[in-house]
């Protein structure tokens, strides 16, 4: 059986065996199925190459560098809200805490540009991997 179907692995051959009417016990089917060296690799996933990591570096001047990110919590009624936070990475000064239902990627480009105009802008910004982070129209930003 086991080399009419060698994809098949213990269990599955087990049952086969009771549906074709033999009184045999899932033991001993394991224990020939090992001494046989029938048993077959685990599939492993693929590993991820580890991305070099950079240190977080303190900026020396304000404007530098700012930090964007979302939080989101609920009501006391059990409402959902989100909040769009844009920090200065030298003081830690909250530049815009944006408080809504839905913030789509066309939300914080506008609340973006406000900052832009406000403090001018920064040689660089820190996100993660969010969708409203990684659309199109943030990249052509």
């Amino acid at each position: 059986m086991a080399e009419r179907w060698p994809t098949w692995g213990f269990r599955k051959l087990y049952n086969r065996f009771r549906l074709e009417g033999f009184k045999i016990n899932h033991k001993r089917v394991y224990r020939l199925y090992k001494e046989a060296r029938l048993h077959l690799r685990r599939k492993t996933r693929k590993r991820v190459p580890a991305r070099v990591k950079q240190p977080l570096l303190q900026p020396l001047v304000p404007n530098l560098s700012w930090s964007m990110d979302f939080m989101r919590d609920t009501l006391w009624i059990g409402k959902p809200f989100r909040t769009f936070n844009v920090i200065d990475d030298f003081n830690r000064e909250a530049l815009n805490i944006t408080v809504a239902k839905s913030i789509t990627s066309e939300r914080v480009i506008s609340e973006l540009n406000q900052l832009v105009q406000w403090r001018g802008l920064p040689s660089s910004i820190r996100v993660d991997n969010g969708p409203e982070f990684i659309a199109q129209v943030l990249k052509d930003w």
